[in-house]
């Protein structure tokens, strides 16, 4: 049996979906701002330092988002971010030490989150310990105080954490929202099957202008 790679990728150069490609989704569920929250998922350098210096897709995922952080202040929303710790005990990491190996060290530069994006006094930071975000978190209370049913999803990477996250939504009675140039992964395919499998089972595929404009 061949062993599992125990760190990330280099991730190639890859185009990010078009608005014509994306898939139909199963769910009915319309955006309302005032009922949505906006989660950006693990924008940390450790995990970006994985596209290198290519010009897709992280520069235009990395603009995308930074224009949803600010029309979600603009309009009230709730943003919330995940990051992992670095230097993870090894009985804490669980599971994932045996697909992942340790993971990030305790520094800056594997654990900031990318500065374009970076977080507000007014923002959340959550903790994050799995691949979706609402594991052992306190995402799904705060959403619910604030009477947000509704979860707008960006980040990486799509097919592990961003897709876990949205599928635990659902699981939750909160309607995901999955954006889809907002989002990078390993690579087109592994993008594209996120978008997919989100759409026919969870949640609502869409790119940033169309979320911006209902926004």
């Amino acid at each position: 049996m061949t062993e599992p790679a125990r760190s990330l990728p280099r991730i190639p150069e890859y185009a990010l979906p078009h608005a014509d490609e994306l898939p139909a989704p199963r769910g009915p569920w319309r955006f309302d701002s005032k009922r949505a929250a906006l989660l950006v998922h693990d924008m940390q350098a450790y995990f970006l330092a994985a596209y290198g210096d290519a010009p897709q897709p992280l520069p235009a995922v990395i603009e995308n988002i930074a224009r949803l952080i600010a029309a979600a202040r603009a309009a009230g929303m709730p943003v919330f971010y995940t990051a992992q710790h670095g230097n993870q005990d090894r009985r804490d990491r669980g599971l994932q030490a045996d697909l992942w190996g340790p993971g990030m060290r305790a520094m800056a530069e594997h654990e900031s989150i990318t500065p374009p994006l970076a977080p507000e006094a007014s923002d959340f930071v959550l903790t994050k310990h799995r691949y979706s975000a609402f594991q052992r978190s306190n995402l799904e209370t705060l959403m619910r105080v604030r009477g947000r049913d509704q979860l707008v999803v960006c980040g990486v990477y799509a097919h592990i954490g961003c897709m876990a996250t949205a599928v635990e939504a659902f699981q939750r009675d909160i309607e995901p929202f999955f954006v889809a140039d907002a989002l990078a992964d390993f690579s087109r395919e592994k993008h594209m099957m996120a978008v997919q499998w989100v759409a026919a089972t969870c949640g609502v595929p869409l790119t940033a202008q169309q979320l911006l404009a209902q926004i």
